[in-house]
């Protein structure tokens, strides 16, 4: 059987992967489940995978740069919320890659590459260009995993209203929901299209499309009013540049 490793830090997405791949290659064995770059390294070391599928975005290490440092030891399929990233890979040598959401259409092509090259010794992936790595490090995040009950929901980053630090915990806030996630702000602010996503507090990030206005009081302080939400938002003098115009 050839052994697979899964590195994917979306829990619900991995999970469709992993059931996906049992489906349409029952002679294929998961040997392991990565939830970022350095376990995905580490699941590599010990359990020697043949293949491996790496999201091109994880915490810790990329999916490219593990896919460099593992070099010839197993063929290596992307996963990716952008295709210009993941054809550059796999022009360097990657067996295929996965759109994100995932495609049942394209995991059967991908597969089918994937049993033909088999036969052949992997690639050696250790040249990805900088100009790709550099690409996949910036790509914005678009959706959110978080846990209801038994139950695993996918949440799109457009439908947040705001994150909030809560002790070792991030609130995730909708305009009818709050769940939290144990991904640190910081690491939110790196991944979160900032553009859209302002920090306005050291823990608080606002996504400008849920801002209905923004008020100043007598004191100098600013504070946000949100279109679907009851509650405002406090503005540190850190972060009232973005609103300087007030």
């Amino acid at each position: 059987m050839t052994r697979i490793l899964i590195a994917e830090d979306e829990a619900l997405l991995a999970a469709e992967i992993r059931e996906e791949l049992l489906r349409q290659w029952p002679e294929g064995q998961i040997v392991g489940m990565a939830r970022d770059g350095h376990e995905a390294l580490r699941l590599v070391e010990q359990l020697a995978p043949e293949v491996c599928f790496l999201d091109v975005q994880m915490p810790g290490l990329s999916g490219l740069e593990v896919a460099q440092l593992i070099g010839r030891r197993a063929h290596v399929v992307f996963i990716t919320a952008h295709e210009r990233y993941a054809v550059q890979a796999f022009d360097e040598g990657a067996v295929g890659y996965l759109l994100k959401p995932l495609d049942p259409v394209r995991m059967a092509k991908t597969l089918l590459r994937l049993k033909e090259r088999l036969t052949l010794p992997p690639a050696d992936l250790a040249g990805l260009t900088a100009r790709t790595t550099s690409a996949a490090t910036v790509e914005p995040l678009r959706w959110i995993t978080v846990q209801r009950g038994r139950e695993l929901q996918l949440i799109t980053v457009e439908d947040v209203a705001y994150f909030r630090a809560d002790h070792k915990y991030v609130a995730v806030v909708t305009a009818d929901s709050e769940a939290l996630i144990s991904v640190p702000l910081k690491e939110l602010v790196a991944r979160l299209d900032g553009e859209h996503f302002w920090q306005v507090h050291r823990s608080t990030i606002v996504n400008a499309k849920a801002i209905k206005s923004v008020s100043r009081s007598l004191s100098g302080k600013l504070s946000i009013a949100l279109k679907d939400r009851p509650e405002t938002l406090e503005v540190s003098p850190a972060y009232a540049h973005r609103f300087k115009q007030l």
